[in-house]
């Protein structure tokens, strides 16, 4: 049952690429007829008010038909935003609302001493260095192991003390007596 409706699937899904495809080259060759045509033929045509005409309150949804060239759309869309001061007055508070495409909008570049793999290189550096070696030159490197050698330790045993043990002996047997609350009253 499940390999018939992978195949009922798969001609629909063929279907409805076609489908598309169709639609695509309609739309491709209408958009090669209107690139050919001026933006006043086209608005006849489209029975659509020149987008720099409108005013606010007007009508700007047929301006967003499949139809009309992207140009044109932009267009009316501009006058749409000036023509609305909620919509032309952006607050700062808008997410994404920057243009960050721009390198000048960014300001100065960010410089950083984090390496990727590494770190905060400075850090790694401070470690890896050397110490200071004008502080521990040595005229004669031989006198520096020699009393290093002479100031070994005698290694001294400890003499063997007996641990002392502990053993009692008890009158009580072995077994665990049981427990029991037991009072003591003073007499």
């Amino acid at each position: 049952m499940d390999r018939w409706s992978r195949r009922r699937a798969a001609v629909q899904a063929e279907a409805d690429a076609e489908a598309r495809a169709r639609e695509q080259a309609v739309i491709t060759a209408r958009q090669a007829e209107l690139a050919e045509k001026t933006d006043a033929k086209i608005l006849a045509e489209l029975d659509l008010p020149d987008p720099e005409t409108l005013q606010p309150g007007d009508d700007f949804s047929g301006f967003m038909q499949a139809a009309v060239p992207e140009r044109i759309r932009k267009l009316a869309l501009r006058k749409l935003w000036l023509s609305n001061p909620v919509l032309a007055n952006v607050d700062n508070l808008v997410d994404y609302g920057e243009d960050f495409t721009k390198e000048g909008a960014l300001g100065v570049a960010v410089k950083t001493a984090y390496q990727v793999g590494k770190g905060i290189i400075n850090k790694v550096e401070e470690i890896a260095a050397p110490e200071d070696v004008a502080d521990v030159v040595t005229e004669e490197p031989q006198a520096l192991t020699e009393e290093i050698v002479e100031e070994e330790p005698e290694t001294v045993l400890a003499e063997e003390t007996p641990v002392e043990t502990q053993t009692e002996q008890h009158d009580e047997p072995d077994f665990a007596v049981k427990r029991r609350m037991r009072f003591q009253f003073a007499s």
